[in-house]
């Protein structure tokens, strides 16, 4: 009956209220299933077509489809549509499902997690506050219990999906200065801004650690000469003598260290600096002790490899992203404190959205935890993950991509041609085309010549990066189907991209 009457209601109003068909509700369950059947199909293109990882298409070749396109223009239909965007989109996304993608830290995404992204997307819950969200609510805080178990936190603690990484170790470092201002300074920076002291506050990073942490420091205004890096040992872990050297020194100076970031799985070697000792020395100096395991969380999946992340459990706060390593569409992160109380420093509340009685309630609004509002129910996507693979499935692909990127190191080590820089804890390998022995030939030059044609012919794709001013390449290994043979396939096209260089130099 309810559906009648709307029905009647639409067709009253459709002449001052247009393309009612394009809104996702009851009455246009058919358009809903017919489009989203469309979405499905390209999806299924893509797969079928998608031969290489890249198309090798350049920005200005691409650029140039985009200069007739006018978003002003009268609205096209589907077909033309999707004909527009496999033409602009894609027919020339990188395929991180594909074995020979072994680039940056993008894994292939399991089938339960994209079902979880349908709902997601439809039904749009909104996880700030419990009147916009009810059980996605419940279900990410049973999520984000279960992540602090698997760390080996007690059910003291708590914390929240993020955006990403860079999002997590901000609040990570946000946590750390406003708990030292409090509880050393007696000063509340939520209320009152910066201390006086804040110019000598000092944060303790590896060189190998992500940029995100200088870029926290930036945000949160103690400016990147807050930053201590403290040098690599020959394994690229952070050395923890020269940390409590540095820090005595920044003491000396009559500095102020609030924090230190341990490391668990680097960008670019996937090393683990030595956590416990490092936790120990947080603990001595009474410093906020984050690690940043974006990249290596996921070895509480499988106990063959747990112990390399031994001591995380002391960390006050842990970076996770599961959209690395738990193999999650972007975005699937996390934030973790050892203790919830820790969050109230972040808390604001509203009268509309949280207020105060609510807390009284005992009403869950995640808003309280995190530095963004509006956040949609990423969390569904690990929920699907974990019922449907278990976290046994999701280990042992763990344990096959680092028995790969072992396997790969071993390859490298062995062949003349190649100069590995690094042992991984976890998956990267960082190495270079080393050429004829017998000549001198600049080897960043070759190199990066190397990947620029990978690129350009887009049959195998790795990273670059630089290391001591030196340009080397990186595998990335995070696809289970990415096999010994593909890695000798793709260190066989580098050689002959080298040689191409070599014989024209």
């Amino acid at each position: 009956m309810n559906t009648i009457i709307t029905e009647q209601l639409v067709s009253e109003k459709d002449l001052l209220f247009p393309n009612l068909e394009n809104l996702f509700c009851d009455i246009n369950i058919n358009e809903y299933q017919n489009v989203v059947h469309r979405a499905q199909e390209s999806v299924i293109t893509f797969l079928e077509e998608a031969k290489q990882p890249f198309s090798g298409v350049s920005p200005r070749e691409l650029r140039k489809q985009f200069e007739h396109i006018d978003l002003n223009d009268q609205p096209i239909g589907y077909d033309e549509l999707f004909e527009e965007v496999s033409s602009l989109y894609i027919k020339h996304a990188v395929a991180f499902h594909h074995p020979k993608y072994v680039a940056h830290l993008n894994c292939p995404v399991v089938i339960p997690a994209i079902a979880a992204e349908m709902l997601i997307s439809s039904i749009n819950s909104s996880l700030d506050t419990w009147d916009q969200s009810a059980g996605g609510t419940l279900m990410e805080q049973k999520l984000i219990e279960w992540t602090g178990r698997e760390i080996g936190y007690s059910s003291s603690s708590d914390g929240v999906f993020t955006s990403g990484g860079s999002q997590s170790n901000l609040m990570g470092m946000l946590l750390a200065r406003d708990y030292y201002s409090l509880h050393h300074l007696n000063h509340n920076i939520k209320k009152d801004g910066l201390p006086k002291e804040a110019h000598r506050f000092r944060i303790f990073v590896s060189d190998a650690a992500h940029f995100s942490i200088q870029k926290s420091a930036s945000i949160l205004g103690l400016g990147e000469q807050s930053i201590v890096k403290i040098k690599t040992d020959r394994s690229f872990r952070m050395n923890s003598v020269l940390l409590e050297d540095a820090i005595r020194k920044e003491i000396q100076n009559g500095n102020i260290p609030i924090a230190v970031v341990g490391t668990a799985g680097t960008t670019d070697f996937g090393n683990i600096d030595p956590i416990s000792n490092i936790a120990g020395i947080a603990k001595k100096y009474k410093i906020w002790f984050h690690v940043d395991a974006a990249y290596g969380c996921a070895l509480f999946l499988t106990d063959k490899y747990r112990h390399l992340i031994d001591g995380i459990e002391e960390a006050d706060s842990v970076t996770v992203d599961y959209h690395k390593s738990f193999f999650q569409p972007v975005s699937s992160s996390g934030f973790i404190v050892k203790d919830r109380n820790y969050l109230r420093l972040i808390t604001h509340y509203a009268d509309y959205l949280n207020p105060k009685d609510h807390d009284e309630d005992e009403i869950p609004n995640q808003v309280n935890k995190s530095i963004q509002t509006t956040r949609r129910f990423d969390a569904l996507k690990l929920w699907f993950t974990l019922r449907i693979i278990g976290k046994q499935g999701l280990g042992a692909y763990i344990n096959r991509i680092i028995a790969t990127a072992r396997e790969a190191a071993i390859v490298l080590e062995n062949d003349p041609h190649f100069e590995l820089l690094n042992r991984s804890d976890l998956t990267a390998l960082v190495f270079r085309y080393s050429a004829d022995p017998y000549r001198s030939f600049d080897l960043s030059r070759i190199n990066t010549y190397i990947k620029s044609q990978l690129y350009k012919h887009g049959n195998a794709l790795v990273a670059g990066t630089k290391v001591n001013g030196e340009f080397y390449l990186k595998f990335t290994i995070l696809n289970p189907l990415t096999t010994i043979e593909d890695i000798k396939t793709i260190l066989l096209t580098i050689k002959q991209h080298g040689n191409e260089y070599i014989e024209v130099n």
